[in-house]
């Protein structure tokens, strides 16, 4: 580490440790910023611990069966020359209240800093294990339960390479003892969420004594690297393996290839580790197993710790060199973000003062204009929006709905002639009355005030519709909830008083055109007109009339006119005759020698289809409702959208602010409404904090 390139390379990785300290000091929100780091995979009982206790040279993980790591170690190994002294300022360090010199085996040049105890230097190693066990145990508790939450620890030390790692949990299949059901499935995931991003280098370690596809690490490592560009395997137990077989093939990647390559070591076995032999011996014996045996000794510096050390060393520094711009601009990026969320809600201090109430109303104002009147700055390519919508209710549901309406889909040709019959009084009508026209057409009028009245209420929808989409938008409303409440409450009452003369208005105009029949409009027609049309019509459906020759004589007829030329005088039907049964006639006829009269029924009912008369009179009728009721209905498709925008729409937008300010500024009101929420409060602190952390990672990297 003593050339300049080593030295810059320290500083590099060195950079990243301390931008990992920063964003670990605000939690897991600063995880847009994907920082390099080495991330060790494996199984179980692969050796992983032994792996890292190796490249640090002590022991300081927790050992046992079952899960041993149950949350994830962010490792951070410092190399520091011996004899360095202390930062300026630096004061004596305790250790649990104990001097270090107290520490047994403590070594000035050696020592642990968990990021959780801050100031705290740890001399003694057994009590790192300690601490992890007891931090763990404090987030996780006792079970064997996981927890995605890493514990951050700093090593010095004259013996590491400046490195990275995070040490994870072992991969596991059956759940042991008080271990969660799914405990594979909430391993595989804190895993995948490490190992995916591409930014992590995977170390995966498995076990020499077993067959290579069947190692979980490398399983799992090729299913987010599946060229492997950025594994490193690592063979463990290499002493273990039956005589005469060794990894070989696997190093020469000849098995499963991977572009890091593999390096082989051997651990400190299980009685090493329960006899406490230094693992400074067993660092020996890996370099005395690997230059005597035939297999590796050829290439054995590329065998065992150390080398595996200086392989993650430069792979590391390599990486962060290739990151690191990219590192640059995401903090820059990032930074923007918060600082303009931070902007809106407040401001570091979250300043509370009269000029929130008069700028939101201002701004929703404005915006409700904008969006009845139509948004040019923020126009949709999906959907209607805003005024297009109330156009839309206008234009087509209005319209196509009152064109729908029928005016004999409820009153057929029968009832229009007792309709006639009723309105002609006690003197039969010698023309077509218009008492009738007018009763039948003034009935059908009436029924425009329904749909009528659910045009007012579908822009009054529209309305709180475009009023729920600005109290989304507007980001004041996050902070302040009683002002959004109140804010809401007061529009929606301003809404709803301006429906009643709306709605009102409307069903005048309904009432307007049933209480006053125009029959001098000029689209019109005129009742001469109407007749000559249905007397054609009926003339043109009569079939030609056969002419009989009266001088023409069956042999035998006998002829009792007594002048040929004059014919037989028909009996024409009555004017009541399709109110009569013809049984009831021929009764009638029968009675010879006495005429007799009955009383009429109690209820008098056509029996009989329209007569001739009656169908030409019913017909004009028709004809001049079809036509006045086309009348009204253009006039109403025509009026009632100008009413409903004069005293709703219209309404609203020139006198929605004058009603705010009116129910919202005053002064008895404003701390109330001025109250912020626990959740705006609460994400206030963490987004200061992490521009706080994003600031001082900037001044980090810039250095570099």
């Amino acid at each position: 580490m003593a050339t300049g390139a080593s030295g810059l390379g320290t500083e590099i990785v060195g950079t990243i440790n301390k931008l990992q300290d920063v964003f670990t000091t605000v939690g897991s929100s600063a995880s847009a910023i994907d920082l390099p780091q080495i991330c060790v995979l494996g199984s179980q009982s692969s050796g992983k611990s032994s792996v890292l206790e190796n490249i640090v040279g002590r022991d300081f993980l927790p050992r046992g069966s079952g899960i041993v790591t149950r949350r994830p170690l962010v490792l951070q190994l410092i190399n520091r020359p011996a004899g360095t002294p202390p930062p300026a300022g630096d004061a004596a360090p305790k250790v649990n209240g104990t001097d270090k010199a107290g520490d047994k085996g403590a070594n000035p040049d050696e020592w642990g800093e968990f990021l959780h105890l801050p100031g705290e230097k740890f001399y003694d190693f057994t009590k790192i294990r300690d601490e992890i066990v007891r931090d763990t145990e404090a987030k996780t508790g006792r079970n064997a339960g996981i927890s995605p939450l890493p514990i951050n620890l700093r090593i010095f030390s004259p013996h590491v390479l400046t490195l990275t790692l995070v040490d994870l949990p072992g991969i596991t299949k059956v759940p042991v003892g008080d271990q969660p059901r799914d405990i594979e499935k909430q391993i595989r995931d804190m895993l995948f969420k490490y190992i995916s991003k591409p930014s992590c280098i995977i170390l995966a370690v498995t076990a020499a004594n077993q067959d290579l596809a069947n190692s979980e690490g490398l399983k799992m490592a090729r299913e987010v690297d599946p060229e492997g560009t950025r594994t490193i395997g690592v063979l463990t137990k290499v002493d273990l393996m039956d005589t005469g077989t060794d990894v070989v093939d696997i190093l020469a990647g000849r098995v499963i290839p991977l572009r890091l390559g593999y390096v082989p070591v051997v651990n400190r076995g299980q009685r090493d580790i329960e006899t406490n032999r230094p693992i400074t011996a067993a660092l020996q014996k890996e370099r005395e197993f690997f230059d005597t045996h035939p297999s590796y000794r050829g290439k054995s510096q590329y065998c065992g710790t150390p080398f595996l050390a200086q392989k993650l060393n430069s792979i590391l520094k390599a990486h962060v060199r290739n990151t690191l711009p990219d590192i640059k601009a995401r903090i820059t990026q990032q930074l923007q973000r918060y600082q303009l969320e931070l902007q809106s809600l407040g401001g570091p201090l979250g300043d509370n003062n009269a000029n929130v109430i008069l700028s939101v109303i201002t701004e929703f104002c404005a915006d409700f204009r904008t969006a009845i009147d139509g948004n040019t700055n923020d126009l949709s390519l999906n959907e209607l929006s805003g005024g297009a919508r109330i156009s839309f209710v206008f234009h087509e549901l209005y319209n196509n709905g009152i064109k729908n309406i029928d005016p004999f889909d409820l009153v057929k040709d029968g009832d229009i002639r007792l309709m006639l019959y009723n309105t002609a009084g006690s003197t039969p009508a010698l023309f077509v009355g218009t008492a009738a026209f007018e009763a039948v057409v003034k009935q059908q009028i009436l029924r425009l005030e329904e749909p009528s009245l659910k045009c007012c209420q579908l822009v009054y929808d529209e309305l709180i519709r475009i009023l729920g989409q600005l109290l989304a938008k507007i980001q004041v409303f996050r902070r302040y909830p009683a002002l959004r409440e109140r804010f809401n409450s007061v529009v929606i009452n301003f809404f709803k008083s301006a429906m009643t003369p709306t709605t009102k208005l409307v069903s005048d105009m309904v009432a307007m055109q049933a209480c006053y029949v125009n029959t001098t409009h000029p689209d019109f027609i005129n009742g001469h007109k109407a007749m000559t049309i249905v007397n054609d019509r009926l003339n043109a459906n009569k079939p030609p009339p056969q002419a009989a020759d009266p001088k023409k004589l069956v042999p035998g007829q006998i002829n009792n006119n007594k002048d040929l030329d004059v014919e037989a005088k028909k009996e024409e039907p009555s004017f009541f005759g399709s109110f009569f049964a013809p049984k009831a006639k021929a009764a009638a006829a029968k009675k010879s020698g006495i005429s007799t009269m009955e009383a009429p029924p109690a209820v008098i009912k056509p029996q009989a289809a329209l007569s001739e008369r009656e169908t030409m009179e019913t017909e004009v009728i028709k004809l001049l409702i079809h036509s006045y009721f086309n009348i009204v209905k253009r006039e109403m498709i025509d009026m009632v959208p100008k009413a409903i925008s004069l005293t709703l729409v219209t309404h609203s937008t020139k006198n929605l602010q004058r009603e705010l300010l009116q129910e919202l500024y005053k002064p008895e009101v404003l701390d109330e409404l001025l109250q912020e929420s626990e959740a705006v409060v609460h994400r206030r602190k963490e987004v200061i904090g992490m521009v706080q952390a994003l600031n001082k990672a900037e001044e980090i990297v810039a250095g570099v």
